[in-house]
C-alpha cells in the first residue's frame, strides 16, 4: 500500500472541499434572499385561514403587503380588531377607527313571496343553474336562486339557506368576501355591522314587474330618498341603495317604505 498516494488523495478531497465551502459561502452572501423581519412577525399574528378576504392572495401576501406599507395594519377582515391591535404593535402605527363589515344578501324573495316559472330539477348550484332557461326556476331573475353556491364556500358557517333565500349570521360572519365574489347574480355585498336599515332587493325592473313575480321587492317609489334628511338614499334604476357613511339610522326611510322592503 502507497502511503504517499493515500495522504496525497486526502489532501486533495480536503483542499477540493474546503474550495466547495469557500464557493457556496460567496454563494449564499451574493444570492441571499433579504428577510423582512416585520412581515415575519406580522404573517405569525395573522389567522392563517388564506382566505383572500384582504384582497392579497394569502396571509403570506398581505403580511408582506402591511410590512411594506401597501396595506393597512386592520386589513385581515378574518382577525378583527385583536390582530390589527398587535399588527399595530409590530408597525408602530396607530390602528384608527374601523366598522366592522359583514355579509348582507339583498334579497327577501323567501318561498311564500317570490313566484316560481317552473319546478326545476337540476344540480342545486346557483352558477349551474343560471345555464338553464331563465337562469334558474325563480321568476324575479335578480333574485336569490336559494341553491346555497355561497353556503358550500364559507368556512365559518356564516350563511345558510332559509325559507328559500341565503341568510347572514353577523355573528359569525367576518367579511372574507368569499360569499360576495361566489355569488353569480351580484346578490350579496359586505355592509357595517351596526346598519340597522338594509334594502332587501336587487331588482331593477319597475314596480308593476317587480310586484309581478315578488310581494316584496323594491319598486323605485323613490319615498325613501325623499324622506331621508341625510340624503344617504339614492335610487338607482328602480332600485334604492343605502349610503352607510351618510346613514344615522334614523330609520324614516323603513317607516316610509310602502313594499316593506327596507329592513
Amino acid at each position: 500500500m502507497n502511503i504517499t498516494a493515500i495522504i496525497l488523495a486526502g489532501v486533495v478531497v480536503g483542499a477540493v472541499g474546503l474550495l466547495i465551502a469557500v464557493l457556496l459561502g460567496i454563494a449564499s452572501e451574493k444570492f441571499k434572499v433579504p428577510v423582512d423581519e416585520k412581515a415575519i412577525a406580522i404573517r405569525d399574528e395573522l389567522p392563517g385561514n388564506n382566505c383572500g378576504g384582504c384582497g392579497y392572495a394569502g396571509c403570506d401576501g398581505l403580511a408582506a403587503a402591511i410590512s411594506a406599507g401597501e396595506a393597512p395594519v386592520n386589513a385581515c377582515p378574518v382577525g378583527g380588531a385583536a390582530v390589527a391591535e398587535k399588527i399595530s404593535e409590530i408597525m408602530g402605527v396607530e390602528v384608527g377607527d374601523t366598522e366592522k363589515m359583514v355579509a348582507f344578501v339583498k334579497c327577501s324573495g323567501t318561498c311564500d313571496k317570490a313566484k316560481d316559472k317552473y319546478e326545476y330539477v337540476g344540480i342545486e348550484d346557483c352558477v349551474e343553474a343560471l345555464s338553464v332557461p331563465g337562469g334558474g326556476p325563480k321568476a324575479c331573475s335578480y333574485g336569490c336562486t336559494g341553491f346555497g353556491s355561497c353556503v358550500k364556500t364559507c368556512e365559518f358557517d356564516a350563511i345558510h339557506i332559509v325559507n328559500g333565500i341565503a341568510v347572514v349570521d353577523k355573528e359569525k360572519c367576518v367579511a372574507c368576501g368569499k360569499c360576495v365574489a361566489m355569488c353569480p347574480k351580484g346578490l350579496i355585498e359586505l355592509v357595517p355591522y351596526s346598519a340597522k336599515h338594509l334594502v332587501q332587493c336587487n331588482s331593477h325592473d319597475k314596480g308593476k314587474d317587480v310586484k309581478a313575480v315578488c310581494d316584496s321587492g323594491c319598486i323605485g317609489c323613490q319615498l325613501c330618498k325623499k324622506n331621508c334628511k341625510f340624503d344617504a338614499v339614492e335610487i338607482d334604476h328602480f332600485l334604492a341603495h343605502i349610503d352607510y357613511s351618510k346613514c344615522k339610522n334614523c330609520g324614516l326611510c323603513a317607516q316610509k317604505c310602502p313594499a316593506k322592503v327596507i329592513l
